[in-house]
């Protein structure tokens, strides 16, 4: 546990989580641009949780030894990760048990604050359908490998915040 302590007090962890987040956005925009696969309501709620999560990595980027800086990432990359999480298997619902009392919004509901679909449509703008399975990998719909994905971000960061409960390695042996 000392190692991922120390590893969470170094920029190459964040810088990877970092790149994980670049490298998931890219795979929704490659899906949304390229395949023209229309990213639905839900999906761009999922955006932003992961979007949270790349917050959180440039929140430790920029001293994780400072544990003011340390804790602020883990404590958003905690929150975005349950998000994404709960949103995605909130998604994964609407495909599978479909219900006329259950439906996703028809629009993005963002705070007036955060208009970003109205700031970057090509981006936070919703106009697929919620409901529909429009691509699937091993079996899994993309809400099912969000649910993973997510999944995997959450037991990631449960086991670097324990670690940051470790003892130092430094400690002074007795003999008695």
């Amino acid at each position: 546990m000392q190692l991922l302590k120390t590893f969470s007090q170094r920029r190459l962890s964040w810088l990877l989580l970092l790149l994980f987040v670049i490298f998931f956005e890219g795979c929704a925009l490659f899906f949304q641009h390229v395949m023209n696969l229309a990213p639905c309501v839900m999906c761009i709620y999922e955006r932003i949780a992961m979007f949270g999560i790349g917050i959180a990595a440039l929140v430790g980027v920029i001293a994780p030894d400072k544990p003011v800086f340390r804790w602020a990432g883990l404590a958003l990359w905690g929150y975005s990760a349950w998000r994404g999480f709960s949103l995605a298997q909130e998604h994964v619902g609407y495909q599978f048990n479909p219900s006329p009392f259950a439906t996703c919004d028809l629009f993005v509901q963002l705070p007036s604050w955060a208009p970003l679909n109205q700031w970057m449509p090509w981006l936070f703008e919703a106009y697929g359908d919620c409901s529909k399975v429009v691509w699937q990998f091993l079996g899994q719909s993309m809400p099912q490998w969000l649910v993973i994905i997510f999944a995997a971000n959450l037991i990631a960061w449960a086991v670097i915040v324990l670690s940051q409960f470790a003892k130092n390695g430094n400690r002074v042996h007795s003999h008695n």
